[in-house]
């Protein structure tokens, strides 16, 4: 489009130039005036198709919101303005100016001034005629009446005046006499038969004839009658200069008054002629313009729409867009600062990207590390405000800390009430105004018991943007071992101690008994009696603590099995219920049984199964003394892929203060009890890799439950133990 609108303005150009040209010259003007007009008119309708097709195509640009279309619109209504209202105001002022020009030449007192001058004119040569058909006549009339030779009147005739030329011819044309100034003989022939006609009809023929090269002469032709003895009849002719400045002033009137009159006669012919030249010199340059200023605004808003769109797409996040540089002004180095510009952010992009890449590759390394890590970490900002926490946090505090990220710990505390203990302990370790590293070990209730967590903090440096971490293990199963460990060995150590010294002390009393029974008066004997029975039946009892120390102490060596748990538990009842049918005084607790069907096989040992299941069975039965409808639930499910084997009753459940320590040797609730029924319990399960958990149930009674792992080996290649 840029080079048809280029070709177009050297056409209009050109167009102009022929217009003016014909203007100027009426020869041109009457040969090819026509033509111009035609080309132009053609010109001009092209140049409208092109105008129309660029506002098309703007309109549809503009309709399309393509960016940078209102500016290219704005700049196009500048420049049409600049371009229209000026030439509108020229043609205005041309068109007024040119016709009052023409009407200016057509003026009445030049009108007359050069039909004055050349009636004038016409006038001086009149009577320079006038005189040489005088002298004509005056001659013809002496040469009628001479009979001698006519040469020397002619050659006295042109002495006498200022003629040229005279000659006289006779009826066939033929020279009779010849007389001339210079012998040149400018009429020496005879007379055309148009000449001769009219002088015959008029007498005489007179003329202001024009020679080519020679100016303007007089010719008078007039016949002489009965010349000669025989009469004949002969031509005379006269020819007499018209003097060289009256010629030259009566030609140059002449054709100016020629040129005046034809000018008048296409006067309105001018007028028409130069409207259309304006006309079309008007539509030429303002369509010229128009498509100029189409170009000129494509041109200027073409690189601003770039740079926009580039710009647009930079906000997006684009940095790839790079725009030639077509120009070495403003706008080029516009553009290439642009460029500049997006290959460094795309550089930057790339920088940061990669670094993006390091730091999330880092971060997922060391949330990798977290989350496979054992212990619990807290990383806290600044303000102590929970920054994030690992997996292993949430499983040992049985909270979800997903959703209190941001919050302080006083927050913490108050959306999840379990995390009490841990806000005191935490900001009490921060604030302890303590530089380096604190240590604090913290108790809290727990599901099945006191949870005990050990507690590591520490404050993180400015530089990686402050704040503290704090890390934490539970270390309730640790003390719950170191205290196993302890008893187990204080177990061991008094029943080596005090199991030794008893059997003599039985000895003795029994010995002393039957020596001294039968010397002793009745009352001494009695009192004997009673003594040695109470030394004896104390040592059966220390005897009897002492072999629950040794089983508590001894590891004996399990004898592994495939069992079902169901029948493993309805051997046991059978024994209760049979012991229960020979009791008398409280009503005996009523055992219900909840057992799943098709439970898989457990891997255990029989005999230290059965003692569980009795204990078990024996601490509920002992906790339900004294209840008016005692009853006791067993049920077998499975729980997480495990075998779950509760035992509940309608007891009074466990204290606090007692369910928390429940399963250290010597805390029991029983008058007489030993409490170490449930820490074996606890010992026997932990070697089947299983777990133990004590719950109370609302409104009262207990519940103490045992998952053990099931058998995932094929159980017909599997001997099974008969239970």
């Amino acid at each position: 489009m840029k080079y048809i609108i280029i070709i177009g303005a050297g056409l209009g150009a050109v167009m102009l130039l022929l217009l003016a040209t014909a203007g100027a010259s009426t020869e041109f003007f009457e040969r090819r005036y026509q033509l111009l007009i035609a080309l132009n008119v053609g010109f001009v309708l092209f140049l409208m198709a092109m105008v129309g097709y660029l506002l098309w195509r703007l309109r549809r640009r503009l309709k399309d919101r393509v960016f940078g279309s209102r500016l290219a619109l704005r700049l196009l209504l500048i420049f049409s303005l600049m371009a229209i209202l000026p030439g509108v105001l020229v043609y205005s002022v041309s068109v007024q100016f040119l016709g009052k020009s023409i009407e200016s030449w057509f003026d009445v007192k030049v009108d007359r001034a050069l039909e004055g001058g050349l009636n004038l004119g016409r006038t001086v040569l009149d009577n320079l005629l006038g005189e040489l058909r005088e002298k004509t006549q005056t001659t013809a009339l002496a040469l009628s009446k001479q009979s001698a030779a006519p040469l020397p009147i002619l050659d006295q005739l042109l002495d006498r005046s200022q003629m040229q030329e005279a000659t006289l011819f006779n009826q066939d044309g033929g020279i009779i006499t010849f007389s001339g100034t210079d012998g040149s003989g400018l009429f020496a022939e005879m007379p055309d038969a148009a000449v001769l006609s009219q002088a015959k009809m008029q007498g005489v023929y007179s003329e202001v004839e024009s020679i080519p090269g020679k100016g303007l002469y007089l010719r008078v032709v007039m016949p002489v009658n009965e010349l000669g003895p025989e009469g004949d009849s002969h031509i005379l002719q006269l020819v007499q200069p018209v003097p060289i400045q009256l010629a030259g002033d009566a030609e140059i009137v002449q054709a100016v008054y020629r040129d005046y009159q034809a000018l008048s006669l296409s006067r309105q012919g001018m007028k028409e002629l130069y409207a259309v030249t304006l006309t079309l010199a008007l539509l030429l340059s303002l369509l010229s313009a128009l498509a100029a200023a189409f170009l000129i605004s494509e041109r200027l808003s073409a690189p601003l729409g770039m740079l926009a769109e580039g710009t647009r797409a930079v906000a997006q996040g684009d940095f790839s867009r790079r725009h030639p540089v077509q120009s070495k002004d403003e706008l080029g180095v516009l553009t290439e600062s642009f460029n500049l510009m997006t290959q460094q952010l795309e550089e930057a992009r790339t920088v940061t990207q990669r670094n993006q890449q390091e730091v999330e590759s880092a971060r997922a390394y060391l949330e990798s590390i977290l989350s496979n890590l054992s212990s619990g970490v807290l990383v806290f900002d600044e303000s102590l405000r929970l920054r994030t926490a690992n997996l292993s946090a949430e499983q040992i505090l049985k909270v979800s800390l997903s959703g209190l990220e941001g919050l302080t710990m006083e927050e913490c505390a108050t959306r999840e009430p379990q995390l009490h203990s841990l806000e005191a302990t935490i900001l009490g370790g921060f604030h302890s105004g303590k530089t380096g590293e604190w240590q604090r070990q913290v108790e809290r209730p727990g599901d099945g018991g006191n949870q005990v967590l050990l507690l590591h903090g520490t404050r993180l440096p400015h530089a990686s943007g402050g704040g503290g971490v704090v890390v934490f293990d539970d270390i309730t199963n640790l003390l719950q071992a170191q205290r196993t460990a302890a008893w187990g060995e204080v177990a061991r150590r008094l029943a080596h101690e005090i199991k030794n010294p008893l059997t003599p002390i039985q000895l003795s009393a029994e010995r002393m008994q039957h020596k001294l029974a039968e010397k002793l008066d009745g009352q001494d004997a009695e009192i004997l009696r009673r003594s040695t029975e109470i030394i004896v039946n104390q040592v059966e009892a220390l005897k009897r603590m002492v072999n629950e120390f040794s089983e508590y102490a001894r590891a004996p060596k399990l004898e592994l099995h495939l069992l079902d748990i169901n029948k493993l538990v309805q051997e046991v009842l059978a024994l209760y219920e049979t012991e229960n049918a020979g009791t008398e005084g409280d009503l005996p607790p009523r055992i219900e049984l909840a057992l799943a069907s098709d439970l898989p096989l457990v891997k255990g040992d029989s005999a230290r199964l059965r003692q569980v299941i009795h204990n078990l069975l024996q601490n509920a039965q002992d906790t339900l003394i004294g209840i008016t409808e005692p009853a006791i639930t067993v049920r077998t499910e499975m729980a997480q892929g495990m075998v779950r084997l509760s035992v509940s009753d309608n007891g009074a459940g466990f204290p606090d203060q007692v369910r928390a320590r429940a399963f250290e040797p010597y805390v029991t609730t029983k008058p007489k009890g030993t409490g170490l029924g449930l820490p074996i319990v606890k010992k026997i399960i932990e070697e089947h890799s299983g777990t133990i958990q004590i719950e109370n149930i609302l409104p009262h009674g207990a519940r103490i439950s045992i998952t053990l792992p099931i058998m995932v080996e094929n159980s017909s290649t599997i001997k099974h133990e008969t239970v």
